[in-house]
């Protein structure tokens, strides 16, 4: 059974698709009349929320949630990657092409990162350019700076 949530978040408002219980999509905007939502259930969904509540404070540093996302074998094993990379660190493109046995394959990357149906808990914003430059985040480049300013700060009291 589908089902969706809509999260407040100091990006705006992001709307989480779960099937069963295991999320599937992440909107990072408000989605268009195709999207497939399935009924609104936010209390399905309280974990989701609560998770993606606890990780914009900066309260959480990884997602421990059901992932179900749907792509080709190609986008799946970048999206693999990208989980991998560690919270407040960043990779390049051609680093996460080299990581999944594509050398030269950046822009396949960056392909793969725009159709990631899970931003923010598939962390697609840690991928940079070669120079260290902010490109392509289907979220836009404020809200790719936001997430990588958060994991930046420095909350430690000692």
């Amino acid at each position: 059974m589908r089902a969706h949530a809509v999260v407040p978040s100091p990006m705006g408002p992001l709307t989480v698709v779960a099937d069963d219980g295991v999320l599937v999509r992440l909107y990072l905007s408000p989605p268009g009349p195709e999207a497939d939502l399935g009924a609104r259930d936010d209390a399905a969904l309280a974990d989701v929320a609560g998770q993606l509540g606890e990780y914009l404070a900066g309260d959480r540093e990884a997602f421990d949630l059901p992932l179900r996302p749907v792509g080709s074998v190609f986008e799946r094993a970048v999206w693999r990657q990208l989980a991998r990379i560690p919270y407040g660190e960043t990779r390049s493109y051609g680093s996460v092409a080299a990581a999944v046995g594509e050398p030269g394959g950046a822009q396949a990357v960056g392909l793969a990162c725009g159709r990631n149906p899970l931003a923010v808990v598939v962390p697609c914003h840690r991928v940079v350019g070669a120079d260290g430059s902010l490109v392509g985040f289907g979220g836009g480049l404020a809200r790719k700076r936001f997430l990588l300013d958060l994991e930046q700060r420095d909350t430690r009291l000692f």
